[in-house]
């Protein structure tokens, strides 16, 4: 058997090729590691959430056409549950199913919040990229986390149901007239409004506070759902009176969208969805270039050399 000597260059090179494979996997794992540490939230004021919701109009305006014909679905799915109550005789579950937008809005605006992540990163967008979050790399936390918020709304449909019967109940309204009657003429219709309204105060404050920053950041970023959990009660309870402002436009824009029959969700629902984005960018402290996770991009995968 032969015995090869390298010569001193050969051994020269083999050496700077085991430094530079080192080097390359040390910063492929700090990528990494910075991709998946838990977010930096930072302290805003009132005027970056003011200037958030002016940022949503703007992505609203330049996107108006797409986006009222993307969100008609919003009205239309708030007449057709109307209309399922109303012809169930459920005349007291009209306005918890109207409230209850505020509970589901975050995952339903999810598709707007990627439409103004394409505008700020100064690239074309329309409503057909609203679609894109299917092709998510994290699709899957996604949809939990809506699954979770939707498991909200039925808790509060239940609980509403629950205080009906409790004060005005056990049966149905006789007609919409009997029923308004019972709620403003009635002492048991006045605590019907004050415990409804305080037990969805509490509804409403739970799914703020767990979703204020929680969808974009999984659009963004490389994160699951405990990570998207965290960051939001962080940045709530880092933030609490700026995010309350937050939750008290929420309530607004969608008590007014809501009036008349839903119509104005159609403009309501994506000024907030595009807002909760920049929101997000002001809540969240973004990653270095190249380290998020775009939507419809897989996540890069370790290199060899």
């Amino acid at each position: 058997m032969s015995v090869y000597i390298r010569s001193p260059v050969e051994w020269g090179w083999d050496q700077l090729r085991a430094l530079t494979r080192r080097k390359q996997r040390e910063e492929i794992s700090a990528g990494k590691a910075a991709a998946f540490a838990p977010p930096e939230v930072r302290r805003i004021t009132f005027a970056d959430v003011w200037q958030a919701l002016r940022e949503g109009i703007e992505d609203f305006a330049d996107h108006r056409t797409d986006v009222i014909f993307l969100c008609l679905i919003y009205p239309i799915a708030g007449l057709l549950l109307a209309r399922l109550a109303v012809g169930q005789g459920a005349w007291q579950l009209l306005f918890p199913l109207g409230a209850g937008f505020a509970l589901i809005g975050p995952f339903a605006g999810v598709g707007l919040m990627e439409m103004s992540r394409l505008r700020e990163r100064g690239e074309d967008s329309g409503w057909q990229d609203a679609f894109a979050v299917l092709k998510a790399p994290n699709l899957g936390a996604i949809v939990v986390y809506g699954l979770m918020l939707a498991v909200i709304f039925l808790l509060w449909l239940a609980a509403a149901a629950e205080i009906y019967h409790l004060t005005l109940g056990p049966g149905r309204p006789a007609s919409l007239s009997a029923f308004l009657h019972d709620v403003f003429r009635t002492s048991a219709g006045w605590t019907m409004i004050g415990v409804g309204m305080g037990v969805g105060f509490i509804f409403a404050l739970i799914v703020l506070v767990c979703s204020v920053v929680a969808f974009p950041l999984l659009l963004d970023r490389n994160a699951d759902v405990g990570t998207a959990l965290f960051t939001s009660l962080r940045a709530s309870f880092r933030n609490p009176l700026p995010v309350g402002l937050w939750g008290l436009i929420v309530a607004v824009g969608l008590l007014l969208g809501s009036i008349p029959f839903f119509v104005g969700l159609a403009v309501v629902m994506p000024v907030l969805g595009h807002a909760s984005w920049h929101l997000y960018r002001k809540l969240v402290v973004p990653l270095p270039s190249g380290q998020g996770s775009p939507v419809g991009k897989p996540v890069p995968e370790e290199q060899t050399v």
